[in-house]
């Protein structure tokens, strides 16, 4: 569905010179120049660079090729709608932040499909930031994310109201308190997601809120996989801060405690994002319906 010409673009990207392009296209060179000069004379613009040994894009070159590749996921999407059509299915893709809640979420789109046999789900785990570019370029359906969406031209549902808090082992001296001070947290072992990430911004955010820095602190361990920090408080190796829609599962099945850290609080949304024309808010209704029969 998406024309040829621009075809050819995205795959000298991909490959990164106009010989590989070629290869991968089952093209002669010439042809995949010819191409090149077509969507230039077309667009009146100057796609790649001169005098370079590899293709550089031009800005011009970086805006055509952004949306290319969306009109690509734009047509793969399509091509999948079609075919799901003649199966009578609808197929849905999913986009998830670590932290969100993997297993609720699964639990969720499962029982959904369990009342929707006809329907197939398929859930992508990512940062925030590229849940956002991915649905605003079509590969995504819908997105669940935590804290502000900065998205105009996105629609948004509540799903849920979150908040993070320190989690220890059952074991842990921790576990028998109410709540735990900040100078009591800074002489623990603390196992954090790395830079960048969500829940470590909004604790950076609120440590500083309270004239504090996260540099104050023992930090043993960063690692970018909410699972295996788990695993390692459980195990009482360090403790950490983390969403509660990230543990509920472990806090539920004793093998975590969580409680608040003094004064301090980190309460965020929890929101369902999808394109204006989505063309099925039921589904969002109904998902966030089911969530909350599992919350």
């Amino acid at each position: 569905m998406i024309d040829d010409k621009l075809k050819t673009l995205l795959t000298i990207v991909r490959t990164g010179g106009f010989t590989k392009a070629a290869e991968a296209r089952s093209l002669s060179q010439p042809a995949v120049s010819y191409h090149i000069r077509q969507l230039e004379e077309e667009n009146h613009i100057k796609i790649f660079y001169d005098n370079k040994k590899t293709p550089v894009l031009t800005p011009e070159g970086e805006v055509l090729v952004k949306y290319a590749q969306r009109l690509d996921n734009l047509s793969q999407t399509a091509r999948q709608a079609l075919i799901d059509v003649k199966r009578s299915l609808r197929h849905f893709t999913v986009g998830i932040t670590a932290t969100v809640g993997e297993s609720m979420v699964a639990r969720v789109f499962a029982a959904y499909c369990g009342s929707h046999p006809a329907t197939r789900v398929s859930i992508v785990t990512a940062p925030a930031d590229d849940l956002y570019e991915k649905l605003l370029s079509y590969e995504l359906d819908l997105a669940i994310v935590e804290g502000s969406v900065p998205l105009k031209r996105c629609k948004t549902t509540l799903l849920d109201m979150d908040y993070l808090s320190l989690i220890v082992a059952p074991e842990h001296p921790f576990a028998r308190e109410k709540s735990v001070t900040l100078e009591q947290l800074k002489k623990e072992r603390l196992i954090m997601r790395p830079e960048g990430a969500d829940t470590r911004k909004m604790f950076e955010s609120s440590l500083i809120r309270h004239q504090s820095n996260l540099r104050d602190f023992n930090i043993i361990l960063e690692i970018d996989n909410p699972n295996v920090i788990k695993d390692l408080v459980v195990s009482n190796l360090g403790v950490s801060v983390m969403a509660h829609s990230a543990f509920r599962t472990e806090e539920a099945a004793g093998r975590l405690v969580s409680l608040p850290i003094a004064d301090i609080k980190m309460v965020r949304e929890i929101n369902i994002l999808y394109q204006d024309d989505f063309g099925h808010t039921e589904v969002v209704e109904e998902i966030k319906r089911i969530y909350d029969t599992y919350h």
